[in-house]
């Protein structure tokens, strides 16, 4: 079976041919080409396409590529299932999902910033899929100090603050802090680090966490990072000339795929029709 999708490949474009060459077709081809070539090249090579809109192999509603791959060929893996809830998680910027996903988007990234050839790419990514394989098979339960992301620490401890009556009806000083550590975080790219936010604020990461979404319009740290995100993307897309991938690039988004699927959630429209819209006034 031949296989073909976007170029420059990171998450679900290197997950999947893993989990096909794994659990479908130990001999699948898979092909990268630009964008505007899949389907032409689709037809042409006889391959199916996938993890680009309108396609039967895509994302549905919250969910990723790799995760239909599993519902079609119903693969009944334990390891899998724990894996797929990673790989969800990094493919579309929700990191809350599960404590390994910022971790595999970090190492995906910067695969795919250190080998420009995507055939080298997907297989070195096999290895890496591999060694995910065998952890979640063999060493899932196993712990190693503080493995969990940032943004799963600040999940875990949203609602202490709010059992703490000495502090009720009021705003911390740390809560104005915060605010210009996340917005000083999204003006370099989002590198958000719980260590240092915590240090700089002289709070525990725990007591952090659970206080979070009090202060911050009802919303664990996750969401309100991504609405943090659209905003600025709107203020981009309004008063710059820049293109949506190089918006999608500066607001801190893995693709341009994601930027457009947060995007349409967060203001119920593409971003390519709401400049239109803008350019039409």
């Amino acid at each position: 079976m031949k296989w073909i999708t976007r170029e420059r490949p990171k998450i679900d474009r290197i997950a999947c041919p893993w989990l096909i060459r794994k659990f479908v077709d130990k001999d699948a081809e898979f092909i990268y080409v630009p964008y505007s070539q899949v389907l032409i090249k689709a037809t042409e090579l006889d391959a199916i396409p996938f993890d680009i809109p309108d396609v039967e192999y895509t994302h549905y509603q919250d969910q990723c590529t790799f995760d239909y791959i599993i519902r079609k060929y119903k693969i009944d893996d334990p390891a899998v299932s724990i894996i797929a809830l990673i790989v969800r998680g990094a493919d579309t910027d929700r990191h809350d999902l599960a404590a390994e996903a910022a971790g595999l988007w970090a190492i995906s990234a910067g695969l795919a910033h250190n080998i420009t050839d995507d055939h080298k790419l997907l297989e070195t990514g096999m290895v890496l899929y591999d060694a995910l394989y065998s952890w979640a098979t063999h060493l899932y339960k196993q712990k190693h100090l503080q493995n969990s992301p940032f943004e799963n620490l600040l999940h875990e401890v949203y609602s202490k603050f709010l059992k703490d009556k000495k502090t009720a009806g009021k705003t911390p000083a740390w809560v104005k802090d915060l605010k210009n550590l996340i917005q000083d975080q999204i003006d370099a790219q989002f590198t958000f680090d719980l260590k240092k936010i915590s240090g700089e604020l002289d709070l525990n990461p725990s007591y952090l966490s659970r206080e979070f979404s009090k202060y911050f319009e009802d919303l664990n740290f996750g969401d309100y990072v991504r609405k943090q995100r659209i905003e600025k993307a709107i203020n981009l897309i309004e008063s710059t000339s820049y293109t949506l991938t190089e918006i999608a690039y500066m607001t801190g988004f893995s693709d341009q795929s994601h930027f457009n699927r947060i995007f349409k959630a967060q203001t119920g429209k593409n971003p390519s029709s709401y400049r239109k819209k803008i350019q039409k006034k």
